[in-house]
């Protein structure tokens, strides 16, 4: 945009001073984000398996040929169906496949029902068998309707959450994947992506105010605290991100691609921690806005205190949320060591629980202390005029 057309549109009314350096800052951004983005995917992923031959398709059902249900109603072996592929190259061709009764792969096919054909070609053979159900639609559906849903009831403020929410997803699929990928620390990895994720969404909804800017230090000093707490947690316990379920094959990631597979625990912990930092964030610093707007003459200490009391509240609801949100993530877990009774110092020193606890704990020490790194963000930038 140029000078002159920057000062024809002042001049007409449309637009300050300040709303033209915003548009120039937000422009400048957007194409560093995007430059970043480019380069960051140019990658090349080495294939760790061998899939030539092998894709998934689209079909429909459309006869079972042979069923593997049981007079007790449970399924035992394979299904024998008949499904119409609707892509690929053999699209509208009809095929003969089996269908797994496993709870993994498989599905318990009926007629007219929509699945996933896994194809495996080799010369003239070719295998073929239903991977599972096809659910993308549902995916899409629920994901639609909550986005509807939250501009119905939110509004303009919903419109804003709903784009913060689509650019956390997309920051996470198109930045820290690909920098853990090229071997970037996935905890630094982790930082820069819920810092650039905060400022975003917080200049949605707040804008460039000074609301906005306590509510993203807040955050951001959460998170790292929710960090430091867990690699204390790790060292004085000794577990580490290579004591989780999967490491077998991460540990393939390791040793072909140089990937810092122990730091993914703390990355993730970071991650699943923000939405709930953010929001006491964002919480304490609107309050303590309204509190000065009603109150113009408070001091700095006076708002400080006043921040500290709301603050107070929402750590009593607050301190629960990831912590539960952890438990629930492990209940099936929970429910094996209670069946097998297993004795209460396996349990105390397993990995496992030392990692749920150690994931519910740190969260939760970011969300606790986020209230006075942003209170004192707050009464020092909102006491200066």
């Amino acid at each position: 945009m140029s000078n002159g057309m920057l000062r024809r549109m002042r001049e007409c009314g449309g637009l300050t001073k300040g709303t033209a350096l915003r548009l120039l800052l937000w422009a400048a951004a957007g194409i560093g984000l995007l430059l970043f983005t480019f380069w960051i995917n140019d990658v090349e992923k080495l294939p760790l398996i061998s899939r030539q031959g092998q894709t998934f398709e689209k079909a429909r059902v459309l006869e079972i040929l042979q069923d593997n249900t049981v007079e007790d109603g449970t399924r035992v072996g394979e299904q024998l169906v008949r499904v119409e592929l609707l892509t690929g190259e053999k699209k509208g061709e009809q095929l003969d496949i089996t269908s797994s009764a496993g709870y993994l792969f498989g599905a318990p096919c009926r007629p007219g029902m929509k699945v996933i054909v896994m194809q495996s070609v080799a010369g003239d053979t070719a295998i073929a068998s239903v991977y599972t159900q096809d659910r993308a639609w549902v995916l899409y559906l629920f994901g639609i309707l909550y986005l509807g849903l939250l501009v119905l009831i939110g509004g303009k403020q919903g419109v804003k959450g709903g784009l913060g929410l689509v650019f956390t997803f997309f920051s996470i699929l198109l930045w820290y994947l690909p920098m853990v990928y090229r071997g970037f620390s996935p905890f630094w990895s982790a930082v820069f992506i819920c810092a650039i994720t905060t400022l975003v969404t917080m200049l949605l909804i707040g804008g460039f105010t000074k609301k906005a800017a306590v509510a993203t230090v807040g955050t951001v000093g959460g998170v790292l605290t929710a960090g430091l707490v867990a690699t204390a947690f790790s060292l004085l316990s000794g577990l580490s991100g290579y004591n989780v379920s999967d490491i077998e094959t991460l540990m393939t990631l390791w040793n072909t691609l140089d990937i810092q597979v122990g730091s993914l625990l703390f990355s993730g912990l970071l991650i699943s921690s923000l939405g709930a930092v953010m929001d006491v964030a964002m919480s304490v610093a609107s309050s303590m806005s309204e509190i000065l707007a009603q109150n113009p003459g408070m001091t700095m200490r006076e708002l400080f205190a006043a921040g500290l009391r709301v603050g107070r509240d929402m750590m009593g609801t607050d301190s629960n949320t990831l912590i539960l949100a952890f438990a629930g993530s492990s209940v099936s877990m929970l429910l094996l060591n209670y069946s097998y009774a297993l004795p209460y110092l396996q349990v105390i020193n397993s990995n496992n629980i030392g990692i749920a606890v150690m994931q519910g704990l740190a969260g939760s020490f970011g969300v606790v202390l986020s209230v006075p790194i942003t209170v004192a963000a707050a009464a020092l930038l909102y006491s200066r005029k």
